[in-house]
């Protein structure tokens, strides 16, 4: 899996779990830069993405990402290793 694929999969996934229209991720993107990605809607987005990547990230993994890029870069991590 590519990074544009992994960059699709995570589009769909914030689509629907934040309840959006349309989103256009990018590396730098933050929670600053969406409205709708709160804290909780946060806790929402990671079990979404363990599911649909099939991967587990720990607590630490979780509170280091300062950006969609660096979460894009685990969720790589993890299914290459």
């Amino acid at each position: 899996m590519e990074r544009t694929d992994i960059f699709d999969k995570l589009n769909e996934i914030f689509v629907d779990v934040l309840d959006l229209d349309e989103v256009e991720l990018t590396d730098a993107t933050t929670a600053d830069d969406i409205e709708e990605w709160d804290s909780l809607s946060h806790v929402q987005l990671v079990v979404a993405i363990e599911k649909a990547f099939g991967v587990k990230f720990t607590a630490l993994e979780i509170m280091k990402w300062k950006n969609v890029g660096e979460l894009v870069d685990s969720i790589a991590h993890k299914l290459y290793s």
